[in-house]
């Protein structure tokens, strides 16, 4: 790894990254590559989890081609040096943002959008000029195998690489001098990383989770709130970063509200078949010791690693299902009375990945807008936010570190040089010394 990563720094330094022409090139390149291997692709994603071919192309391959022609388009435009303003008294000199690409970057992907998570950033990390280390999940295998077979067969190990393995492998990556991690998966990892790069000041984006709410009050349209929580909730299984994790309803709908959600679960999933199944065994352990039979709404079948949605409700942050992200399909139902009971709750959490709010509440919306922090979210909907690649998409606090998603994704990859340029033809002597009582109140003068 660190012959191929010194060979990814001979070919940056050699400048071949850097020019719009090779950077569109690349884009262009990896494109062709997904649609060649689209079908493969889409096999991988139903092996490692059970992913129907209208999700596979929906949130993992079409989502990508898409992200490559938003870039494409704009690309140009973004590398271009910007003349920024200069303050009056710098007398003839002009000021300039410069991008420019940082270098070597190491991109960690997560199992549960295995191919998206990985691509996404990688699409940011060539538009912006730089080499690449990718290292995807080790829990899904065949999508990995696909990823590393896509990119053997489109470029040079020296301009991207790809790394198979587990903790030990990822431990050993981070011990070599990258110059920025881009990390997507849990908190706990994410915590062992910046650790890690920090010993080097190497900068990271850590695209991590956390408890995302969801807040119900009683203005809220129940039928459809009912249809954008299901949705966003067991897409993928529930194992979605930015998923509701749970419910916080008003109490005087509650039963509406649940009623609803079992009548939009048949209607949805009549026989669950197109239902993703949870990762692994491991990940199927951990989700059951979470369901309280007695509080238990609803609940599908569990068929090996396929677990059908399950709704609990009364339940209380004292219950195991509140005390950490749930990353599957079981949804949580707590109520309040009145909207300063949860804000005053959600303010002592960590800060989330998304916030959910249904309301026809103007002032209700405002409220908590205006008081919860939570790194993106939606008014009477779910998840949609991160389809727009206008937005950028990040967590803060425990949540994350930095964003990505269309010219964010530039951004995160690239260095913002900054320059002036001084003409020669006018030097007044009072920036010099000496420096008289005359010339200082001159300067105090100027820099009221």
């Amino acid at each position: 790894m660190k012959q191929v990563l010194d060979a990814q720094k001979q070919l940056f330094n050699d400048q071949v990254t850097k020019s719009y022409a090779f950077r569109f090139q690349q884009l262009s390149k990896l494109k062709e590559a997904i649609l060649k291997r689209q079908n493969d692709i889409t096999q991988a994603l139903k092996k490692d989890l059970g992913k129907s071919s209208f999700e596979a192309y929906a949130t993992e391959i079409g989502y990508t081609l898409k992200s490559i022609q938003f870039i494409q388009k704009r690309l140009k435009t973004w590398m271009n040096r910007k003349k920024v303003k200069t303050p009056f008294f710098q007398l003839l000199t002009t000021s300039y943002i410069q991008p420019e690409p940082k270098g070597q970057i190491l991109i960690i992907g997560p199992f549960n959008y295995p191919f998206q998570l990985v691509i996404e950033p990688l699409i940011g990390a060539i538009a912006a000029g730089n080499t690449v280390f990718l290292k995807p999940s080790e829990f899904t295998p065949n999508v990995s195998k696909i990823i590393e077979k896509i990119i053997k067969e489109t470029f040079d190990s020296s301009y991207i690489h790809v790394v198979q393995g587990g903790v030990e492998v990822t431990q050993a990556l981070l011990d070599l001098s990258f110059d920025h991690i881009f990390f997507t998966g849990s908190t706990k990892v994410g915590q062992i990383i910046y650790e890690k790069a920090a010993q080097k000041l190497i900068p990271v984006t850590l695209e991590l989770g956390g408890k995302s709410p969801t807040i119900v009050d009683e203005t809220a349209n129940i039928k459809v709130t009912a249809r954008r929580i299901v949705y966003g909730k067991f897409l993928n299984a529930g194992q979605t970063c930015i998923a509701p994790d749970y419910i916080y309803v008003q109490q005087n709908v509650k039963d509406t509200l649940e009623k609803a959600l079992i009548d939009t679960l048949k209607e949805f999933y009549p026989n669950y078949d197109n239902l993703t199944h949870i990762v692994s065994d491991q990940h199927v352990d951990r989700l059951k010791k979470l369901i309280n039979k007695k509080k238990v709404l609803y609940q599908g079948n569990i068929i090996d690693k396929k677990i059908e949605p399950i709704i609990m409700h009364d339940v209380t942050w004292d219950d195991d299902v509140m005390k950490d992200e749930i990353f599957g399909p079981i949804l949580p139902i707590l109520t309040f009375e009145n909207l300063d009971e949860v804000i005053s709750v959600l303010k002592t959490k960590p800060k989330p990945l998304a916030l959910y709010v249904f309301s026809e509440s103007k002032s209700n919306i405002k409220r908590i807008f205006n008081q919860l922090s939570f790194g993106n979210g939606a008014i009477n909907d779910t998840i949609m936010q991160v389809v727009n690649p206008h937005l950028p998409f990040g967590g803060v606090g425990h949540s994350g570190i930095g964003n990505y998603h269309g010219k964010a994704s530039f951004d995160v990859f690239s260095h913002m040089k900054t320059y002036v340029k001084h003409s020669t033809k006018f030097d007044p002597a009072i920036a010099y010394p000496p420096y008289t009582k005359k010339k200082e109140k001159l300067i105090k003068n100027i820099l009221k």
